[in-house]
């Protein structure tokens, strides 16, 4: 059992107020394996007051030497990437492989994007007018558990390359690779506070960071609802807020696209991280004339995701991180057949030999209709629903009629597809399997969420714009 014991505040590790302890849970045995504290809203007033002090020493340091800092973070994640993989296999249940060369990736890439980003970028502007772009100041951030390093370096690495100070609140439920980042950052030599680290629930240090007054900006990655409450605690103190939150993403599969091609990297999309993508291309809108060949193709896709203990070289699929999320993903396939659509594989019973461990099947429906509930709702398990439409206006109608606009794919000829992807409502549109660059901007339209992460767009999140008229 590892023992996390002390938050990180004001460039130093310290107790936290109170001795409540937090377990953090293997996803594949069901047993604890780590304990965190779990903090109180008295300790974000510690930790907002050392960012708060540190800001105006962060803030005037220039702009390469935040990327030297930001470089080394990137050096010494990578330096560790074996122990962090472990470490986030073990809570989300990625299969190791795939936690290294994407959790753990990602992460580092943030930092080193950030430092490149913060090079180069046009903090003033002396064009036809005087434009500074100045950093917002103290900025809460509130990390999910999907992907959890990745997520932590969109925002903080980009807060730091901006010149703002940083209070991260992590999720309580995969929380360990923040401590490795914390102790990381304590050996690069940043101005005391410029980082602090503050673990425990939402509703108490959560909260305390979102409502605090002494915080400029919150940016929160997470579910819709609890991004709505970020949004009405910020609300009193007119903080900027940036949400990044769920996702319903259509994959419009056109009748000229290569099927095989196609139906086969749509479902890696919907299983990808067992479905806990925000992104994730969960809604297959296919012509209805090739329905039947969609099915085979994504029946035999879906039945080669071998699912089992992540740390096993032969397992595609791992669990999801929790009982409560492993019940719900189940429930939405009970009720997903109760709806009337039809399983094409899968199903809510465990999967065989797995009575331990939050696994689901992987999942597949056909004859989904637009209203039904598993078309509608993020489901955040590997469930994918394929929808049948006649006309490609009929496709993009169905694409867009979501409350949500995060993501989506589009597969076909060229011309069409990039048409079609012009009419798609989302932040991202992936044309024929293409892969987002490092540097993109990421963030939805709708109840996808407020602001942009990554590249520039993600540097420009965390800065004020200012106007000087001298002579």
């Amino acid at each position: 059992m590892a023992e996390y014991a002390k938050l990180y505040i004001g460039g130093s590790w310290v107790d936290p107020v109170g001795t409540e302890r937090l377990d953090v849970i293997d996803s594949t045995t069901e047993d604890a394996f780590a304990t965190i504290p779990a903090g109180a809203a008295a300790d974000i007033d510690r930790a907002v007051a050392a960012a708060e002090s540190a800001f105006g020493s962060w803030s005037a340091v220039a702009p390469a030497d935040r990327a030297g800092h930001l470089r080394q973070v990137a050096a010494r994640l990578k330096a560790r990437r074996e122990e962090i993989a472990d470490i986030e296999t073990r809570e989300i249940g990625m299969p190791r492989p795939l936690s290294a060369a994407m959790q753990v990736e990602m992460g580092i890439r943030a930092f080193a994007t950030a430092a490149d980003v913060a090079e180069t970028f046009p903090f003033e502007d002396r064009g036809d007018n005087w434009v500074l772009r100045e950093p917002i100041g103290v900025v809460g951030a509130i990390t999910p558990w999907n992907y959890p390093l990745n997520q932590i370096g969109a925002k903080v690495a980009y807060a730091l390359a901006a010149g703002c100070t940083v209070v991260l609140k992590p999720s309580e439920v995969a929380p360990l690779s923040a401590f490795v980042l914390a102790e990381i950052i304590d050996e690069c030599g940043f101005t005391a506070g410029a980082f602090n680290l503050v673990t425990g629930v939402g509703p108490v240090v959560g909260e305390a960071l979102a409502a605090h007054p002494d915080v400029d900006m919150v940016s929160f990655t997470g579910s819709n609802g609890a991004g709505r409450r970020v949004a009405e605690l910020a609300g009193p103190t007119v903080k900027r807020v940036a949400l990044e939150l769920g996702g319903k993403s259509p994959n419009v599969i056109l009748d000229d696209a290569d099927l095989p091609t196609a139906v086969a990297g749509g479902v890696a999309s919907a299983f990808l991280n067992s479905g806990q993508t925000c992104s994730a291309l969960t809604r297959m809108i296919v012509p209805r004339a090739h329905l039947a060949e969609v099915e085979r193709l994504a029946r035999s896709a879906a039945e080669s995701f071998t699912v089992g203990d992540p740390f096993d070289a032969r397992t595609r699929l791992g669990p999801l991180i929790s009982a409560v999320q492993r019940d719900r993903v189940r429930g939405y396939i009970v009720r997903g057949l109760a709806e009337g659509a039809r399983l094409i594989t899968g199903g809510a019973e465990a999967p065989d030999g797995l009575d331990r461990g939050y696994f689901v099947r992987p999942t597949v429906f056909s004859d989904v209709t637009p209203d039904m509930t598993i078309a509608r709702e993020e489901i955040f398990g590997p469930v994918l629903v394929i929808i049948a439409y006649d006309t490609e206006d009929e496709a993009v109608e169905i694409a867009n009629d979501t409350v949500y606009g995060l993501a989506a794919g589009v597969s076909g000829s060229e011309q069409r597809a990039h048409r079609v992807a012009r009419r798609i409502r989302a932040g991202q549109v992936r044309v024929n399997g293409e892969r987002p660059s490092w540097d993109a901007p990421f963030g939805g339209y709708k109840q996808s969420g407020l602001g942009r992460e990554h590249g520039r767009y993600g540097l420009e999140e965390f800065l004020e714009v200012k106007a000087v008229f001298a002579a």
